[in-house]
């Protein structure tokens, strides 16, 4: 039961951590190709040791092939020598050394046939790896360089549309709020000043009309006057 409940919380924490570096490696592309070429590079280094041990293993069969090749024809040569000179026991003992011979060497022949082709299979996979690693790097860097180019080109749009306001431009809201005050007011010393000088023209005006009204008066209290004396 225990063991089943650990297992349990290793598994969710184990999720857990993968989301979280998949977020990583999302806010970050470069540590995420970086991951993957490393992953790549150790399995690199496994298949090559694998293909070392293979490839040993080819040539160890090779050399003892060439060993048992070489052994059957001394075998031959001595095996012609003893009929040559009618040594029948050694002869017998020859033909039996040369079955088991040309035995081995089939089995040798059989096991090289396998072992070039188990070196050839991991040679591709080895080279194979290593142009994926290589592809990698390439995607990597062009990749790299298309990310950094739409960043450029996000915070470019966002300045157009007004998304990002620096400071500079917020402060001259305050700036034109000032001017703009400042021309009221002015605007306002204008109006103040017209007003005066229309209550100054119409006193002067009233002022005028009076005066102008005594004169006619005291014009038409002459006439009055002269018109008694002439009729006396």
């Amino acid at each position: 039961m225990a063991s089943g409940f650990f297992a349990r919380v290793y598994n969710l924490w184990k999720g857990f951590l993968s989301i979280w570096i998949s977020d990583v490696e999302k806010q970050h592309p470069d540590i995420a190709y970086e991951n993957a070429i490393n992953a790549m590079v150790e399995k690199y280094a496994s298949l090559k040791k694998a293909t070392a041990a293979i490839i040993r293993r080819r040539d160890d069969t090779a050399d003892r092939l060439t060993r048992a090749r070489t052994g059957l024809k001394q075998v031959d040569t001595d095996l012609n020598a003893a009929v040559s000179t009618d040594q029948k026991d050694l002869g017998v003992i020859l033909i039996q050394k040369k079955q088991a011979l040309t035995e081995q060497i089939a089995e040798l022949e059989s096991e090289m046939g396998q072992a070039k082709n188990d070196a050839d299979t991991a040679k591709a996979s080895l080279m194979q790896v290593q142009g994926e690693i290589n592809k990698l790097k390439a995607e990597k860097d062009r990749m790299l360089a298309k990310m950094a180019s739409a960043q450029a080109r996000v915070r470019i749009q966002e300045q157009i549309e007004g998304l990002s306001v620096d400071a500079e431009v917020k402060a001259l809201d305050g700036v034109r709020e000032h001017i703009k005050n400042t021309i009221a007011e002015a605007n306002l010393g204008e109006e103040l000043g017209q007003t005066d000088l229309e209550k100054r023209l119409n006193k002067l005006r009233e002022t005028s009309g009076n005066v102008t009204a005594n004169d006619e008066w005291e014009k038409l209290k002459a006439a009055k006057a002269g018109a008694a004396q002439r009729t006396m």
